[in-house]
Formats: structure tokens, sequence, C-alpha cells
């Protein structure tokens, strides 16, 4: 027998929330399966299995709280017989209506107001697969250990929805109905909430605006596209010129790179950018280290990568530990100007933004170009408004003549 336990959590986590179960005692597992999954203020954890085996039985049930080194459950060696389940009872409104030979409300056209989403019995991810695609859990055959609904069996319920006709006409919402749900918030979107909050509290914010003419840097991508993919294997994107551009600029202004510390001012000598990547589960910034020292080849391939991750969910806390700086794209979604909040500690982040043809002057002559509004947000307590606009016109100039960039003139 052995015991599942929960991965150490790093200092600054206490405890997390046991997200789903991908396995049901009496299940076989084969060493390095994923067994569960552990939802943290940052991050989600995956628990793999030690050994072949089988799953004997489970002590802890999605939705639970669990804290280091806990443990789980048991995997036992193959022909091992799992633990018997107590039959759970379910409570509220499903209970009531089945003890009183009726049956639970149908879901509207939204899935809100239903009383089955409000089951006390399912998990933050169960409730969320439910409520997203309006789904009674009356109607989802549950296999889970104690006959409770798994993950698993709501997304196969969504998929059998998906697969059968569609129903002649949506229930319609009643007239003057005013339907809302309440959903808990993740863990990690409650982190995200507490840090946002934080850095409003303390940071003396301020935002400075700037335009880059995006023509020059667009004729070079179309230029050397054919031959950077084919060298590289990957194709050049604008968001490794702005981060070259970013590192140029922070070495120039030293203070833009520095951290708040109590009273003191930490200038840090390497440069370690954060990228603002959009997951399922909230905002997240895995962090490019020392890009003083990296090609746009691989800027682009760690961006790459990062981005994988965090549609799989498979960032890790060394992935967003650290940094000293941050950029955001918020262009990817049609953004055309925003104020960015910085990532504490950091003291300034870059926003960039879409890319309009507008009419511009230039050489006494008006053109269309290519142009992006660039934003950046910083910490007054430390930088003063005359060195964030000079890094942001230093940016600017640099992405308007890469080629001064690229051969470090």
């Amino acid at each position: 027998m052995a015991d599942i336990k929960v991965p150490v959590f790093s200092e600054s986590v206490s405890e997390g929330t046991l997200l789903t179960w991908h396995k049901k005692p009496g299940d076989t597992v084969k060493r390095g399966e994923v067994l569960a999954e552990i939802e943290t203020d940052k991050v989600v954890l995956e628990v793999t299995a030690l050994q072949d085996g089988v799953l004997v039985s489970i002590a802890k049930q999605e939705g639970d709280t669990v804290l280091s080194e806990e443990t789980l459950g048991v995997v036992g060696d193959a022909g091992s017989a799992p633990a018997p389940a107590a039959q759970e009872t379910v409570s509220g409104p499903i209970a009531n209506e089945a003890s009183a030979g009726g049956t639970a409300a149908q879901p509207d056209s939204a899935g809100l107001g239903h009383e089955a989403t409000r089951r006390d019995d399912l998990s933050p991810a169960v409730r969320k697969v439910v409520v997203e695609n309006g789904l009674n859990p009356a109607q989802i055959p549950a296999t889970g250990p104690k006959g409770n609904i798994t993950k698993a069996d709501a997304l196969g319920a969504v998929g059998q929805q998906a697969s059968q006709p569609a129903a002649p006409a949506a229930v319609a919402v009643p007239a003057g109905a005013r339907p809302e749900q309440r959903v808990p918030m993740t863990r990690i979107r409650q982190r995200i909430s507490e840090r946002l909050k934080e850095v409003q509290n303390t940071a003396a914010l301020l935002t400075t605006f700037n335009e880059v003419n995006m023509q020059p840097a667009m004729d070079l991508r179309k230029k050397y596209q054919d031959q950077f993919v084919t060298k590289h294997g990957v194709k050049l994107g604008f968001m490794s010129l702005f981060v070259r551009a970013a590192t140029e600029a922070l070495k120039a202004f030293p203070v833009v790179n520095a951290s708040v510390d109590g009273k003191d001012i930490i200038y840090h000598g390497f440069y370690d950018i954060g990228i603002a990547v959009a997951s399922d589960r909230g905002l997240v910034v895995p962090i490019l280290r020392d890009t003083d020292q990296m090609s746009l080849a691989g800027i682009e391939k760690a961006i790459g990568g990062f981005a994988q991750k965090a549609k799989a969910g498979k960032l890790t806390l060394e992935d967003m530990s650290g940094g000293t700086f941050s950029i955001t794209n918020g262009g990817t979604f049609g953004s055309m100007m925003s104020t960015p909040i910085i990532n504490a500690p950091q003291s300034a982040i870059l926003g960039m933004h879409n890319i309009i043809e507008r009419p511009i002057a230039q050489n006494g002559q008006v053109v269309i170009a290519p142009m992006m509004y660039i934003a950046l947000s910083y910490d007054h307590r430390i930088i003063d408004g005359k060195e964030a606009v000079q890094f942001l016109v230093t940016i600017k100039n640099l992405l308007e003549d890469p080629a001064r960039m690229l051969l470090e003139l």
C-alpha cells in the first residue's frame, strides 16, 4: 500500500482545493499517471501515482480543502479491493422533490436560476461545467466514489448534449424574470483580486502613453519570416521585438527594472520579464529569464511554450515566480488603449494594444500607417515622469527602427 500525498506547496501557499479526481476506487493506475488535480491560489498541481496498482480508497472529495503533504487516498497492489463507499445522501431541493415524488426543475435557456445547480455536493469544477452548459445534475449519471458527480461525468453530459438534435425551441425566460447565479471564485481568481487591489492601495500608480508606427517592424517580419521559420521552426512575432526593445530600455533606465522593499529601492542587475497570458482560470504571468541573453527565436519559443502550458493548466510555480518587469498585450483581444496595473513587487508594466491603420503626418504629408498605442504604468514612488516618458520613447524609437536594436546600435 502507498499513500497518495498532496504535493509540497511553496512557502507562499498554505492550502489548496481538490479540484478533480481522475480515478475512482477500484480503477487500475499506472506509475506516473495523473490521479487528481489540486488548485492553489497560483497554479493547478497534478498528483501522480508513484506505483502501479489499484486505487483502493480516497480520503478527500472534490472541493475539499487540502494541506501540503496531506493524504488524499491509498494505492495498493493489483487485486486490492477498494474500500466500500458509504451511500451519500443528497440534501436540498433535489432530495425534497424526489421524496415528494416530483421531478427536478428543468434549466432555463441560460442555465440560470436552476435549483439543481445549487446542489451542495457539487465540487467547484463540476458546478462550473454545470452552470456554463445549463445542465441538470439530476440527469447526469454519477460515477464518483460516493455517488457524487465528477468532472468527467459532467463533461460527458456536455458531449452527449451536443450530440443530440437541437430542441425545437428554447425554453423562454418568463417575462420580467431577473435570473442570476452565484459561483464561488476559484483560488487563483481570489489571489488575482487580492494582488491587484493591494497594488492599487500601496503603489502610486500613473500611466504614460505613446504611439508606435509598426510599419518598419511589419516590413522586417514580412522580409525575413520564411527564412526565420525555416531556420528556427517558429514564426517571428511582435512580442519578441517588444521584449527585446523593453530589455534595451530597462538597461538605459535601471529604476524601471527596480522594486520597492519598505524604505529601500532594489535595483536588479538582471532582466526577467513576465508575459501576461490569458488562461481559463484567469490571467497568469510566466517569466522569461535573462532576456538580455535570449535571441528572438528563443523568446518566441519560450512564449509559445508558456501559452501551451497555460492552456493545458500545466504552468508551475517556478514558471511564474520572480520577474522584474511585465508586458501585457491587450491588442490580442482588440483593445485600443488601456492602463495596465503593475504586477507587484515590480514597479512598471508595458501595455501593447491593437494595430490600427490611421492617418498620420510624415515628412510633411498625411499618410496611412499601422499605428499602435503603447502604455507604461509605473509606481511614481520611485519612477519619475521624466524617466517613464523617456523609457517609453526609447521603446518607440527602437521599434520604429528595429535594425538599430538588432545591431545593438
